[in-house]
């Protein structure tokens, strides 16, 4: 590939979007999005989706391309972003990813494969989730691959359905399934990863949060539920949506939700940086560096050939 990717990566909250931004700029760039909940149209508040207006003339590939009733799948991702980043390198710009989802990301950098879907036994499960509920699949899935199910939460149904299916496909345990770290890079990407100390992180978050709320969050929620949020099997689970939706179920009026919000993201960020300091090809910035730009083109010139 003639135009090294470049890829911002790291913990929510911590100024991703803006540092991918000012990088793009600079140098001629193309946005390619790894935020799960950013491909959801409608879904801009709650993710912190930078608006439009303010994305000064950069493209942005993989926001807003699906319904909220829409699945999103790790797997469908890889295929259409990978096809992204090849496209505008082709045209001569440089691929600039950003976002904290930790299956997105890696499933875009690194090669890795998924195991195989059957619609039909998807379907007899999701069948046997509706008559017989999460706990009793929970259950079958204890029966058959024991560590998949104490890696899976008990009310997760998705994530349930589909360890069960691959079970049945594979003949397989569901981790023995599961992309490896390790997986060979996909292109020679420069990544870098932007955090915080941990307190002043919370800090952040805690005002995000009360920005989002006064932003409008809890009219974002409701205008998607009209347009079937509820249903939406992977978008009625994105933090702070899930906890206003709760809260209005509840009869509330959505303001409860604020705490239940930054403490979920709180533990969320926690899981990001378990997740991204396993990868040792990281150049880690410090969120308060006033030279940011400088020092993720600085990481991206020394590798290119």
């Amino acid at each position: 590939m003639s135009a090294r990717p470049l890829a911002v990566i790291g913990p929510t909250g911590t100024g991703k979007s803006a540092l991918a931004l000012a990088v793009a700029e600079r140098i001629g760039g193309e946005i390619v999005n790894a935020d799960a909940m950013q491909l959801y149209r409608g879904m801009d508040i709650g993710t912190a989706k930078t608006p439009v207006a303010e994305r000064r003339g950069v493209p942005h590939h993989q926001l807003d391309v699906l319904e909220v009733t829409e699945t999103a799948t790790v797997a469908r991702y890889q295929a259409a972003a990978a096809a992204d980043v090849e496209a505008i390198a082709a045209r001569g710009a440089v691929p600039v990813i950003v976002g904290g989802s930790m299956l997105y990301v890696q499933s875009l950098l690194d090669e890795w494969s998924f195991p195989a879907t059957d619609p039909a036994v998807r379907a007899r499960y999701e069948q046997r989730l509706a008559d017989a509920g999460v706990a009793a699949l929970h259950r079958e899935l204890a029966a058959v691959d024991a560590d998949a199910a104490a890696a899976i939460l008990p009310t997760d149904g998705r994530r349930i359905v589909r360890a069960l299916e691959v079970v049945e496909l594979t003949g397989r345990p569901f981790a023995a399934s599961a992309p490896a770290i390790g997986a060979p890079p996909r292109w020679d990407t420069a990544i870098v990863g932007l955090d915080w100390p941990t307190t002043v992180l919370d800090e952040r978050l805690a005002r995000r949060t009360d920005i989002m709320f006064a932003d409008g969050l809890v009219g974002e929620v409701a205008a998607l539920l009209g347009r079937g949020l509820r249903e939406g099997v992977t978008a009625a689970r994105a933090l702070g949506y899930a906890q206003v939706i709760a809260d209005l179920d509840g009869g509330g009026d959505g303001e409860a939700a604020r705490e239940p919000t930054f403490v979920g993201t709180r533990r969320y960020v926690r899981r990001q940086r378990s997740w991204f300091r396993r990868d040792h090809r990281i150049t880690w910035l410090d969120g308060a560096a006033t030279d940011n730009v400088e020092r993720a083109l600085a990481v991206r010139r020394a590798g290119t050939k």
